[in-house]
């Protein structure tokens, strides 16, 4: 089963191709982790398929292209959780998870009792409920980053796309959301991450390497061919182990 299919040509930044030869499927039920070295296209492919950057290709969502889905519908199928995301300082932090349920209401309607039991659900399950009043302009980085995954996860969609989603968290708050991504896919949601953190990308379902704004290997995260392209990619220095049961990327 599909959650997504990319089929990018490229897209085009000022003048130069950032992401090429895209063909990419995305397991519905499963965690995908994209990896890859600085300025190997991982933001912007995920951006691609979201339907955020324009790209030269097709974008096919539940077998639907992207762009012939209704804006409310998609974004009732598709939450997205981005980086360095600005703005909005002057809203509280229930207000900003609140925007998660915009898809799911009339325009200009007021948030009914399931928008208040979704948004305080999300905000419990990043820890975040505590500081609800609190201004985003307020609060620090990591808390600020739970806050905006409680957007994403109020939305409740189908399939969630984070980029980056670990920036500023201290290593217990990663291991939460490693907990919360994995109780999402028993669920049956789907969840792609953009992540630097290749210990945790080991323990996705589904793991793609991308380099060069190409996605040079696609697989298990414990096939050893996951684990040589690793080391093509990243260098003979990337020493990938098993430790308590879980695959490790260190540095040798």
């Amino acid at each position: 089963m599909t959650a997504l299919h990319a089929r990018i040509d490229r897209v085009r930044i000022d003048g130069r191709d950032i992401v090429h030869g895209i063909d990419l499927v995305l397991p519905r039920g499963r965690w995908t982790a994209i990896v890859g070295p600085n300025g190997a296209g991982k933001s912007t492919l995920l951006r691609a398929i979201a339907g955020l950057q324009r790209c030269e290709g097709t974008v096919t969502l539940d077998d639907r292209p992207l762009q012939d889905w209704p804006a409310r519908e998609r974004a009732q199928r598709l939450a997205w959780m981005g980086q360095h995301e600005g703005g909005a300082d002057d809203l509280t932090a229930e207000d900003i998870v609140q925007l998660g349920r915009l898809p799911h209401r009339p325009w200009l309607a007021p948030p009914t009792a399931a928008d208040h039991a979704a948004v305080q659900a999300a905000m419990a399950a990043t820890q975040s409920w505590a500081w609800r009043s609190r201004r985003l302009g307020s609060l620090s980085g990591g808390e600020r980053q739970r806050v905006l995954l409680a957007r994403a996860l109020a939305v409740d969609a189908p399939l969630t796309l984070m980029d980056e989603p670990l920036a500023h968290l201290d290593p217990p708050h990663q291991a939460d959301w490693m907990t919360l991504v994995r109780r999402r896919v028993a669920d049956g949601h789907s969840v792609v991450s953009v992540l630097h953190e290749l210990h945790l990308a080991l323990q996705a379902d589904h793991l793609v390497l991308m380099a060069d704004g190409r996605i040079v290997h696609a697989g298990p995260p414990a096939d050893p061919a996951t684990h040589d392209a690793l080391r093509t990619v990243f260098g003979p220095r990337l020493h990938i182990a098993q430790l308590d049961g879980r695959w490790v990327a260190l540095p040798q």
